[in-house]
């Protein structure tokens, strides 16, 4: 069987099916709606100082930013919105509690499902842990506890929530296998921390096992082997010794520079969205940091962030990565990515439609005051501006100005900042990877976001899974416009960085280096291994083969010639 790998590793071991007690939600009409209002407010309390439980024990037995996860959960189930609307349900409708709490927390379940952006699309899974926390208690029913096991163990389960990944004996779990779930969801974030193998997205696992069935996991190919055989098994247990021997070079690689084999040195970098994921970029050694997603500043807001909320938090990150490069690309949204206060108009095709640069261009002032923190910020650290999905000279241009306006309204007030502050763009539509030859001389660097690059060249909408076949890093096209867009660059003398999933891709990771990418920034956990590729691979023997890789006719066999020229 095979699924998502979501956190990597080899575990051989007994299988347990990890399944919720039903909760049958009925609607009742209630006598007394104040009395029932007071059973929820009760089941809160409850619900908040179970929550304050997991945090301490995950502070204690995993970690300071996975721990911050139950704060979040904290917060959901004391945002004013979220209770006020089942409250208000409660009043208006005369139901009980479980009723109205499940009503609610299905709204915006499902509104979180329909986001595209992966990240913020399983913030989901978060609210059905809050909620069916909530829901439990009021229904007096406890939780299974996945902390008491007495034995070694496979979970295998429908899904796993953060709070019962939290739960987790480390020394009984061997792994988990869920048949929901991505990469990015908390429960995958903490597996991967716990340095648990995970798969997830395997489909009628949990009809397909039952308790004592013997599986092996390879949680980095999403491999799923039931009941396998004794060579297998066999096959297995050696993989498992070659990848714990792995795992402490990766040790290794801490404190020393990304140099390839034939002395090419590169700057592997991370992707971060808040000044809290700073934490992991420092443990894992990062070189910079490839892309700050500023969006989420504006997001977890219910207005605009004033200037002085915005230099904060981006004075944090400067100021904590101690002179290392920080890529902070300006305000990406639109899109999957909606902001309430800010009123977007309902578009046909999202995607292509008013976000990013073109809705920044459009309103000015909102425009500009981030800029003008961005430059303060650049006062106490090596702050980069990046500006997102542009398609045309025009608008480099336009933004460039206003940046210049933002400048002299800094001076006037003698505000410090850095008078050479560099100013890049992703290149993440075909337009500007074509005419990279040409926006390179107006800006201080490219970053390329894979992402967004392949969903716009092979018109495929990422988040479709009917078409998510066509969606592929590998593809000649796309790696052709890469390859494209780092000679330009370097033809114009400026650097050239990644911070799509791409640049954290360990086949791909070869073939950029042998194109002569820059920067690569990927999440925090994949640096280290980024690291120990770099500086295992010779650049000339890669780009030696490039013109051959690049004559490719499918994805396919672009991956299969990784796999048995550069990687075998």
């Amino acid at each position: 069987m095979k699924g998502i790998g979501t956190s990597p590793g080899i575990a051989l071991g007994n299988v347990l099916v990890y399944k919720e007690p039903e909760m049958v939600i009925e609607k009742k009409q209630v006598a007394d709606v104040d009395e029932e209002i007071e059973r929820l407010d009760k089941a809160i309390e409850i619900a908040i100082e179970q929550i304050e439980q997991l945090y301490e024990k995950t502070l204690e037995t995993v970690g300071l930013k996975e721990a911050k996860i139950f704060n979040a959960h904290k917060m959901m189930m004391e945002d004013p919105e979220f209770i006020g609307d089942v409250k208000e349900t409660i009043k208006s409708q005369g139901v009980n509690a479980e009723w109205a709490v499940k009503t609610i927390a299905d709204k915006y379940i499902k509104m979180f499902e329909n986001i595209e952006d992966e990240y913020l699309r399983e913030r989901a899974v978060d609210l059905k842990d809050v909620s069916n926390r909530l829901l439990k208690i009021l229904l007096g029913i406890e939780s299974i506890d996945l902390s008491t096991l007495n034995d070694e163990y496979i979970i295998v389960a429908e899904d796993l929530t953060p709070s019962d990944t939290a739960q987790m004996d480390k020394e009984m779990v061997l792994g988990f296998i869920t048949e929901i779930g991505g990469k990015t969801s908390h429960t995958s974030i903490m597996a991967r921390t716990l340095e648990i193998p995970a798969i997830s997205g395997v489909k009628g696992i949990t009809n397909k096992t039952k308790n004592g069935d013997f599986v092996i996991i390879d949680g980095k190919e999403g491999l799923v082997l039931l009941n396998p055989s004794q060579e297998e098994i066999k096959t297995y247990k050696e993989k498992k010794e070659r990848y714990e021997q792995f795992k402490l070079k990766l040790e290794d690689m801490k404190g020393k520079k990304s140099i390839s084999k034939d002395g090419v040195k590169v700057e592997i970098a991370a992707n971060i969205g808040t000044p809290k994921d700073v934490d992991n970029v420092i443990e894992n050694d990062a070189e910079g940091i490839g892309l700050y997603r500023t969006e989420f500043l504006y997001m977890d807001s219910d207005k605009l962030p004033t200037e002085e909320e915005q230099f904060e938090a981006y004075k944090i990150v400067a100021e904590r990565m101690e002179g290392k490069p920080v890529v902070i690309r300006t305000l990406d949204v639109g899109g999957d990515k909606d902001i309430p206060y800010l009123d977007l108009p309902k578009e046909m095709n999202p995607f292509l439609g008013y976000r990013a640069i073109r809705l920044c261009l459009d309103r000015k002032d909102m425009f500009k005051t981030q800029l003008r923190a961005l430059l303060r910020a650049s006062a106490f650290g090596n702050v980069k501006i990046m500006f997102p999905m542009i398609s045309s000279i025009e608008e480099i241009r336009k933004a460039k100005k206003i940046l210049e306006e933002a400048k002299e309204e800094l001076r006037n007030k003698n505000i410090p900042f850095n008078e050479e502050i560099e100013v890049g763009i992703m290149v993440e539509i075909p337009a500007a990877a074509i005419h990279s030859d040409i926006f390179a001389k107006e800006v201080d660097f490219f970053s390329i976001g894979t992402n967004d690059l392949i969903q716009y060249t092979l018109a495929v909408d990422r988040g479709n899974q009917d078409i998510s076949y066509l969606y592929n890093q590998y593809h000649p096209a796309v790696l052709k416009l890469i390859d494209m867009t780092i000679k330009n660059g370097h033809k114009e003398g400026i650097w050239v960085g990644m911070c799509g999933e791409a640049a954290g891709d360990e086949k791909l990771i070869p073939i950029l280096l042998g194109m002569g990418l820059d920067e690569f920034s990927m999440s925090s956990s994949s640096i280290l291994k980024a690291r120990w590729i770099i500086n295992n691979t010779s650049k000339e023997e890669i780009e030696s083969m490039l013109d051959e890789v690049l004559s490719l006719p499918t994805a396919k066999d672009v991956e299969k010639f990784i796999d048995e020229n550069i990687l075998a």
